[in-house]
């Protein structure tokens, strides 16, 4: 018997679209034509080859510079897998974010909080045979972004998942339970179906939790079909 998986599309409304009036900017940067498919050649399916050896691994952002990040440290878990509950081993993932006053470590971001020297903000792991990842970090703080009047984002980690070539690039964000700024986040409500929505959300894990060290958070990521994780643009 084949291990190969059918294909299952997103459910509708699990997805966010790529205009979405609510979230200025994707109205001018949105395609305005049809998309067209191109056909992909062994270079896009097959390379580069993601591996340790040539991406080596940044497990713990917290210890990028000579000096500790300020802010509370955090551990953050989870499993990728298929709909069908399978593991997806071998996986680059990727991670971004702001610092705790929520500033990013880029020449753009010019919000006027306290930049963090000790902490770069980015990270990358592989799964394992299981398709467990582990990350250490800080925990983001939430910052202003003027898509309309006071404007706020969640507090936030961005998440990019590679598969076997540099086309198969999956990208999405994960939330913290309880925030009250995702109520009023367009980006967030992009999404129309709330139970998808609620995948973007971690869970608090006491198993995760390091005693009197690091709280823990669980993020699974589902890559299709079923229960699917929302991705940006991943229509």
């Amino acid at each position: 018997m084949s291990d190969t998986a059918p294909f299952r599309p997103f459910a509708a409304g699990t997805q966010p679209p790529l205009d979405h009036a609510a979230y200025g900017s994707t109205h001018l940067r949105h395609p305005k034509r049809a998309l067209r498919p191109l056909a992909q050649t062994v270079s896009e399916t097959t390379g580069p080859h993601f591996t340790p050896a040539l991406f080596p691994e940044i497990g713990d952002l917290t210890k990028q510079a000579k000096g500790e990040p300020l802010g509370e440290r955090i551990i953050v878990a989870g499993r990728v897998t298929d709909e069908d509950g399978r593991p997806i081993p071998n996986t680059m993932v990727e991670v971004w974010q702001a610092n705790a006053a929520g500033r990013y470590a880029h020449p753009r971001d010019t919000h006027d909080a306290p930049a963090d020297p000790n902490f770069p903000g980015e990270g990358r792991v592989f799964t394992d045979a299981q398709g467990h990842y582990r990350f250490v970090t800080i925990k983001p703080g939430a910052y202003p972004w003027r898509n309309h009047h006071n404007a706020w984002r969640p507090v936030h980690i961005h998440f990019s998942l590679f598969g076997t070539g540099f086309a198969q690039r999956l990208i999405t964000q994960m939330y913290f339970s309880g925030d009250p700024l995702l109520a009023l986040d367009p980006i967030y409500h992009g999404i129309a179906d709330a139970g998808a929505r609620d995948r973007l959300v971690s869970r608090f894990d006491l198993d995760i939790t390091e005693p009197e060290w690091a709280l823990g958070y669980r993020f699974d990521i589902v890559l299709r079909g079923r229960g699917a994780t929302p991705f940006e643009e991943a229509h």
